[in-house]
């Protein structure tokens, strides 16, 4: 209770104590001690809450979050001490703002008006209340939030003592985790995936992104799942290729090259597509997604075909990758396109690194088309994915894996390993050129198909003393002994070459060759279907032109190999995984089309070539074409193979990683199947 001698007296006396009259009309200081009140709290509460909120930090792994708790009791204490204090200020004010009340309400009768001031402290009065009530309501929600962290520590502490489990599932989880001991910072990808040195990161990494061991208890026990449902929507036959030419990118030679064929070729293509829509209306026709992507032609590889492609280089390869984009394409396919190592890795989800770990997400294609270049890249950096993905791979291969080099082990027991070898795919995951053998599957391309009065004008206009050579490098005509023969085909035709040069004739070729340099492919279909023989010096093997000359009526005349090349006596297929034997520049031509417009001969024997000649030239051979190199014959198979050829079974397949790690089977409920061979 408070006693005044007077109320005009500067002091009163409440409660023992001395308050300045000042205070009492003005309370201007109680304001300063208010908001000194208020900074306080604040201050308070940064400095007991801060750590409570950035419990993950920057260097923390997911797998090993740290929750750091300073003075959870104390915190609690001082709270409760802070919330009594306002709440006897806030008394203690009530009863000041109440003696105020009544001055300022005397004050007002002697005056006759009440000051703005009086106003003015009400409103504050009220706002400490609020401020006081605000500070005890985040008292109550702290010592919530601590007790909570109280209890996250007792579980994190528990996290972190992890032992490695002893599961005869997983049979190498120790093994494993000690490699990730000692060598765990030697690719960034595993930091990426969360490992930071401890034995849980380990754990965690190695039961759900790899699958050595089992799902540790307090984890989510689908967290290692990879499983992904793709809608089986029906692949349309397109109408156009115009989208593809957009998709396939621009910069390089080989793809200009690639798009001008695909130009030249659309209306045969769409004629072929609505043929073959008709006979196949119904069979299946899912809707897959495709990835191509062309390793050759990536920079990382060295792309040694792209500079080539206007000084006569071999065109065969981008010949077929063309006709397999634009059949891919026809047939109603989703398709990403790339020749780029760094949009390959964007499309996998290749995590950052050196390429030892698994990818981020589920490979997202049915199906991959590559060669051996993109294959060695994607083993590289998909690590272990690479074993679980690669059924879906469709590896264009010219001229085909056999399985003694294709199957690793064996290949190391018997003297079949090489370079290009032992990637224990199917071996009808191989695609080749030409079929050469039942082991591969056979991709193949297309040639210009001739219509009823092109057949007509082609017949009309052959100079039967025409010959054409293959061969538009100059080295081609290199060849030991060619003046023997040349001299013999010079006496009876006139001799054509389509050699490359930039200013001057090369010296290989003889002066009275007719040089009309590299050609355009359309200007070479003129040269050829004028021509009356097309002429091959034994090398390059196994190509394109030869089938197209015979599809423009040309007879084909090749030599006869004695022996038969194969990687054992001839330096070009040395290293290529197949043993098997040429005996002559183009067998196909030779064994599976033949005479009238194939003929093969010894070039050594004078006789046998004149004659050969001879014959030739008395000859009427029409344009042919097999099936399979129309348009309508590679849509067909293509569309079988894609149908019937991309079943990746769901099977134990063995797994191997690094050394000195053996190789095992898994088995377990826990353990990521992997996709095993293609389903035929």
């Amino acid at each position: 209770m408070c006693q005044c001698e007077s109320w005009e007296d500067a002091v009163c006396n409440c409660d023992g104590k001395s308050w300045s009259g000042d205070v009492f009309l003005t309370l201007r200081p109680f304001r300063i001690f208010v908001l000194g009140i208020g900074f306080f709290t604040l201050c308070f509460l940064m400095t007991s809450l801060g750590g409570q909120f950035s419990a993950k930090r920057l260097a923390d792994s997911p797998f090993t979050i740290r929750t750091e708790l300073l003075g959870t009791g104390e915190s609690r204490s001082a709270l409760r001490r802070m919330n009594e204090i306002l709440e006897t200020l806030v008394r203690r004010m009530d009863m000041l703002a109440h003696l105020e009340n009544i001055s300022e309400f005397r004050r007002g009768e002697e005056t006759g008006h009440f000051s703005l001031e009086s106003l003015q402290s009400a409103l504050l009065m009220e706002k400490i209340q609020v401020i006081a009530q605000n500070v005890s309501d985040i008292a109550i929600k702290v010592d919530q939030i601590l007790r909570n962290s109280v209890r996250a520590k007792v579980v994190e502490g528990q996290r972190d003592l992890c032992d490695i489990p002893r599961d005869p599932r997983f049979p190498d989880c120790s093994g494993k985790v000690e490699w990730m001991r000692s060598r765990w910072t030697t690719d960034p990808c595993y930091a990426y995936y969360g490992v930071d040195g401890t034995e849980c990161s380990f754990l965690v990494y190695l039961s759900e992104v790899e699958w050595f061991c089992p799902v540790l208890p307090w984890r989510n026990q689908s967290a290692g799942s990879f499983s992904k449902n793709h809608s089986k929507k029906q692949a349309a036959f397109r109408t156009e290729l115009s989208s593809l030419l957009d998709l396939m990118g621009t910069g390089k030679e080989s793809l200009i090259f690639m798009k001008k064929r695909l130009r030249r070729l659309e209306a045969q293509w769409l004629l072929a597509a609505r043929r073959l829509e008709r006979k196949v209306l119904d069979s299946p026709n899912q809707k897959k997604q495709i990835l191509v992507h062309i390793g050759f032609l990536t920079e990382e590889s060295g792309d040694v075909f792209s500079p080539r492609v206007l000084k006569g280089g071999p065109l065969g390869e981008m010949v077929q990758w063309a006709d397999i984009l634009a059949a891919l394409y026809i047939l109603g396919h989703s398709l990403k396109i790339t020749v780029s190592l760094k949009e390959l890795q964007s499309y996998l989800g290749v995590p950052p690194g050196r390429g030892n770990c698994p990818l981020t997400e589920p490979l997202p294609f049915d199906l991959i088309y590559t060669d051996y270049h993109g294959m060695q890249q994607m083993k590289q950096h998909m690590g272990l994915s690479f074993r679980k993905y690669r059924c879906r791979l469709r590896v264009v291969d010219t001229f085909g894996t056999e399985p003694a080099y294709n199957h690793e082990e064996y290949a190391t027991l018997h003297g079949y390993r090489t370079n290009w070898g032992y990637w224990n795919l199917n071996p009808k995951q191989f695609m080749t050129m030409f079929p050469h053998t039942p082991d591969n599957s056979f991709m193949g391309f297309v040639t210009d198909e001739l219509n009823h009065t092109e057949r007509q004008q082609v017949a009309q206009n052959k100079v039967r003393n025409m010959a054409v050579v293959y061969g538009k490098e100059a080295a081609m005509w290199k060849l030991q002994g060619k003046e023997k023969f040349l001299s013999v085909l010079h006496k009876h035709m006139e001799v054509h070459g389509t050699v490359y040069y930039e200013t001057q004739r090369p010296p290989e070729v003889p002066p009275f060759v007719k040089n009309h340099g590299l050609l355009p492919q359309q200007d070479l279909q003129q040269l050829l279907k004028k021509a009356k023989l097309f002429i091959g010096f034994g090398f390059p093997y196994e190509g394109p032109a030869p089938l197209e000359a015979v599809a423009n009526g040309c007879v084909f005349l090749q030599p006869r190999f004695n022996p038969p090349h194969s990687s054992l006596n001839h330096e070009f297929f040395r290293g290529k995984p197949t043993s098997r034997e040429v005996p002559s520049q183009h067998p196909y031509m030779e064994l599976t089309i033949g005479r009238p417009y194939v003929v093969t001969v010894d070039y050594n024997n004078t006789q046998e070539f004149e004659t050969a000649i001879k014959a030739i030239m008395r000859s009427k051979v029409e344009p042919y074409l097999p099936y399979e190199y129309t348009s309508e014959g590679m849509l067909q198979r293509l569309h079988a193979y894609i149908q019937h050829q991309a079943g990746c079974t769901l099977r134990q397949h063995r797994i191997c990683h690094e050394p000195p790690l053996p190789c095992r089977i898994p088995v377990g409920p826990r353990v990521l199947p992997t996709e095993g061979a293609v389903a035929l």
